[in-house]
């Protein structure tokens, strides 16, 4: 069995590619999202779409995992968004949706 639940795993792949790409996008730099697909495919993920909206970064990845029990493989997609907190304390648009 993984050593993390594939939900997890793929949530914390999403999460560390979005940084990624958002400390990019804070050090000038217009390589976002391949830099998120990098970190995403070095967590084991495959990076399946990424957005960048002003300084905001959306990473969506996908990971494959083997189930134990002869059940198969499972296929999760987690997302992630990643950008700098606004002086109110936001951080990200007010009109955002998590899924």
């Amino acid at each position: 069995m993984p050593p993390y639940p594939p939900r997890h795993r793929g949530d914390a792949a999403a999460d560390m590619a979005a940084l990624a790409g958002a400390a990019r996008i804070a050090d000038g730099r217009a390589d976002a999202c391949e830099s998120a697909k990098e970190i995403a495919g070095a967590s084991g993920a495959e990076m399946s779409r990424c957005r960048v909206q002003g300084d905001v970064v959306d990473v969506w990845v996908t990971v494959e995992l083997k189930v134990p029990m002869e059940i198969g493989m499972m296929r999760v997609v987690s997302r992630a968004r990643a950008g700098p907190v606004r002086r109110d304390g936001v951080a990200w648009p007010r009109h955002a949706s998590l899924h």
